[in-house]
This record gives structure tokens, C-alpha cells and sequence, in this order.
């Protein structure tokens, strides 16, 4: 040992550790301005502090993890969206727009799916239909009777002569039988696991996750929201009652539109060419149900759903009501809420008691209280809910796969749909009404110090790395 500290004294070690310090600040520095990685200031400061106190384990982990957007492509100029003043709000079309979000189309018809059966049937419905091909992208794949059912039915395509391919997310479904997916491939599928947890890492991070989830039948009917293909998302167990959910079938141009995002997704499995093939020309907005794709993720330049949030809540004019089973948002859009709230606008948020992540659970508390303070209404629901949805006056209504929290607002793959028509948000506002009547009000509590202490570090570590 003191041959170590003869060869290499204190000082030459002091300032070997402080060269590998500056060394992973400029490297943080240089990832986020080039990349243009921009991040929320909690997370920021996460990075920043883990690689100052451990650069041993903190630089490294960046490299690993810490990107989450792929190269930005060059704008294109966009063009000016031509859509009724009646089909959609302009500042809503106008904003997607700016982001190269395709515009609303008219479609044929909506059906929305209140219970897991429904979605269920809707689902194996439209498989059985199916004449040419099927896509389907899912967080998980479980090896239970839905999954069984599903596999089943997804055979019957093949043996059809209907073309089926199965994308799944590598770490979502991790825990679940890689035999089965086998077996789904032995038989035909063609099934292709996205980001792989062994990858090479300059062709994406094995934090950015694909959360979306969807069913394209023939480029002509969509099945989407936010069901995984498992049990507990459907009819749940004999020991467990299922999650309650949303999901629904659109059939019309908007399916097309979700078949090239499903076909980008496909090409890049690892993480890599997600700019190269653009939206189909959208078609004339007619008379009919008006629906728009809303993807966010890694392979969009913007944050597009999360901008999309926040300027609702200062668009928002009566009120904003938002379901989500996890609900840690950033401190712009919290700010933005508490301020609609503080202008009158009545804002109404539906979650669960307790979730199944215990650790979203501890970390939603701050924002619940200051959401409280500011006059929002907050309900928690006796069951498990799993649903996504936020609406936005009488104007928008927003269903799908992303939460309400920093995993799904910047990093993961997420799909949402919105949702223009009288009838669709009447739809999901008496669905929000009938679960709120079985809730619960949320009553604010002045925390402990070490209970305040954990609530930080959970939100600040947990959530936004």
C-alpha cells in the first residue's frame, strides 16, 4: 500500500479524480448542446451532481443512458394545415403542424372500448377480418390466456395467408416466456424485439423504451389505448380483477398513418434511421369523425406531446380533466396547471389509490399538494386504472399510451390520438364522470421531513434519469 501512495500521492490522485470530473461535465456539456438534448432542470442537475460526487459510475451511465433524442433532422418549412374551422381548434392544428405532425383526417367511424371484454372482442374482431396484412406493437406480450388467445389468433392469419408482424419492446416484456414468442415465430410471425438490452449503443439507449401500443389491420382499421397484451389489462385473474383501461378502433385514414409509424419503428429496432419515411399526403378534411395521430418519442425532434400539454393549459379556457395511472409531471407543466387552476379553469385528475409502482406512488406527492393548493380537484380511484386521457374544454380529448410523468413525456415512444368530434369527447367525458363517482377526494397532508427527503430523491433520481 505504500508503495501505491509513493508512486501515486494524494495530490496526483486529487487531481486525476478532479480531471475525470471536468472531463464528464464537458462530455454532458457537449452530448446536450450538440444533440440538442434538451432535458428538464431536475434532471439536469440529477446528471450533473451524480457525475461530480461519482464519476467513476456517473460517466459511464451517461454515456449508457443519458441520451434521449436521436440526431434532430433538418426542418422542413411547414406547411400551413387545411382543416375546417369546425373540424379542430387552430391552435391545436396550427401547433402540431409547426412539430410535422400529420393533420387531422375524417374517418369513417370510432368505437370505444369502457371494459376489458369489449376491447377483447374489438381486437379479435378486427384480426379475424383482416385480408392482407397485420401489424401489432405492444410494451408486452404475456404468456397467460390472453397472450395464448392472441398467439392463437394471430396463427389463424397466418394460416390465412394474411402477413403478421409483431413488434416488441425487449425490456417490457423481459420478465415474460421468450418461449412463447418462439413459438409465435416457428409458426410465422414475424416477430422483432425493439432496443434490445445487448445492442450496440451508437445505434440507440436502452433507457428509450417503445411504449406505443397498436393494432393496423389491411392499413384500414387501428386498435390502440392503453392495453398490453396481457391478463390483467383484459379480464384480469382469479385472484385479481382486471386494471381498468381505455382502448379503441378507428377505422379510416388514420390507420394508414399509423402503419407507417408502425413501419418506422420496425426499421429500427436498435434505435437507428427513424426520420427517413414521412406521412402519407393527408386527404381532404371532410364531413366525418376528424382524428389525429399524436406520436412523441425519441424519434421526434419536439417533445411534441408534451408541448402539446402545455399550451393546453393555457389554451384551456373551462376545463381540463386528465386520467393517468402515474402522474409525476416536470415543473413547467405543473406550474402550467396550478396557473389554470388560479384563472378559474376547473381542472379534475383521476388516478388510482395506489398504482402498481409504489415508487410513482411516493413520487406524485408533491405535485398532488401544490395541484391541491391551487383549487384542482383530485380524485383517487379504489382500483387499479391504467387508463390514459386528458380533455381540453369541449374542444380536444386526448387517448392512449402515455402517462403523466418524465418516462413517457420524454423519454419513451408513445402514441396518443386525438380526438376532435362532439361525440367522441362526450364519450370519454361520461366515462371520466362515472369512475370519478366511485373515487375518492384527495386530502393534502403536510409532510414529515424524512418522508419529504424521500419524495425528493425518488422524483429527482427515480424519474428523471
Amino acid at each position: 500500500m505504500s508503495d501505491f501512495f509513493n508512486r501515486f500521492p494524494p495530490s496526483f490522485l486529487a487531481l486525476e479524480h478532479s480531471a475525470l470530473v471536468l472531463g464528464g461535465l464537458l462530455v454532458y456539456v457537449l452530448f446536450t448542446r450538440i444533440g440538442q438534448q434538451r432535458r428538464p432542470p431536475a434532471s439536469a442537475v440529477a446528471w450533473i451532481l451524480l457525475m461530480a460526487l461519482f464519476p467513476y459510475f456517473g460517466l459511464p451511465l451517461f454515456l449508457l443512458f443519458g441520451t434521449r433524442k436521436f440526431a434532430r433532422p433538418l426542418r422542413k418549412p411547414a406547411l400551413p394545415a387545411r382543416v375546417p374551422d369546425d373540424a379542430a381548434p387552430r391552435w391545436v392544428t396550427g401547433l402540431l403542424a409547426a412539430m410535422n405532425v400529420p393533420p387531422p383526417s375524417s374517418n369513417l367511424r370510432v368505437d370505444f372500448h369502457e371494459d376489458g371484454e369489449a376491447s377483447r372482442r374489438a381486437l379479435f374482431g378486427l384480426l379475424e377480418n383482416a385480408q392482407r396484412e397485420v401489424d401489432l406493437c405492444s410494451f408486452i406480450l404475456a404468456a397467460d390466456d390472453v397472450g395464448h388467445a392472441l398467439a392463437a389468433a394471430l396463427r389463424q392469419c397466418v394460416r390465412r395467408g394474411v402477413r403478421v408482424r409483431l413488434l416488441l419492446d425487449a425490456l417490457g416484456d423481459l420478465r415474460h416466456s421468450r418461449r412463447h414468442v418462439e413459438k409465435l415465430r416457428a409458426s410465422g410471425i414475424d416477430v422483432r424485439w425493439f432496443m434490445p438490452l445487448l445492442h450496440n449503443p451508437l445505434k440507440g439507449r436502452t433507457n428509450l423504451r417503445n411504449h406505443r401500443k397498436m393494432v393496423i389491420a389491411d392499413g384500414r382499421q387501428l386498435w390502440s389505448g392503453g392495453r398490453n397484451f396481457a391478463a390483467e389489462y383484459f379480464n384480469g385473474s382469479r385472484r385479481r380483477p382486471a386494471w381498468v383501461d381505455l382502448s379503441f378502433v378507428v377505422e379510416g385514414p388514420l390507420a394508414r398513418q399509423a402503419q407507417v409509424l408502425f413501419e418506422r419503428d420496425w426499421r429500427a429496432v436498435n434505435g437507428a434511421e427513424h426520420h427517413r419515411q414521412g406521412f402519407p399526403r393527408p386527404a381532404p378534411i371532410l364531413p366525418g369523425t376528424h382524428v389525429q395521430l399524436v406520436p412523441s418519442g425519441p424519434d421526434l425532434p419536439d417533445d411534441t406531446l408534451y408541448d402539446l400539454l402545455l399550451t393546453a393549459a393555457y389554451q384551456a379556457r373551462q376545463r381540463l380533466v386528465a386520467v393517468t395511472p402515474y402522474f409525476v409531471p416536470d415543473d413547467a407543466l405543473l406550474s402550467a396547471w396550478c396557473l389554470a387552476c388560479r384563472r378559474g379553469v376547473s381542472f379534475t385528475l383521476l388516478l388510482p389509490r395506489r398504482s402498481n409502482h409504489r415508487l410513482a406512488d411516493v413520487a406524485r406527492e408533491p405535485a398532488l399538494r401544490e395541484l391541491a393548493a391551487a383549487g384542482a380537484r383530485i380524485l383517487l380511484y379504489p382500483a387499479m386504472l391504467h387508463a390514459k386521457a386528458v380533455i381540453v374544454d369541449e374542444h380536444l380529448a386526448l387517448c392512449g399510451s402515455a402517462n403523466l410523468d418524465g418516462r413517457s413525456l420524454f423519454l419513451n415512444f408513445e402514441l396518443m390520438t386525438a380526438f376532435y368530434g362532439a361525440q367522441e369527447i362526450a364519450w370519454l367525458s361520461g366515462w371520466v364522470d362515472r369512475h370519478a363517482a366511485r373515487a375518492t377526494a384527495y386530502r393534502a397532508r403536510p409532510p414529515a421531513f424524512g418522508r419529504s427527503l424521500l419524495e425528493g430523491l425518488v422524483r429527482t433520481v427515480g424519474y428523471q434519469l
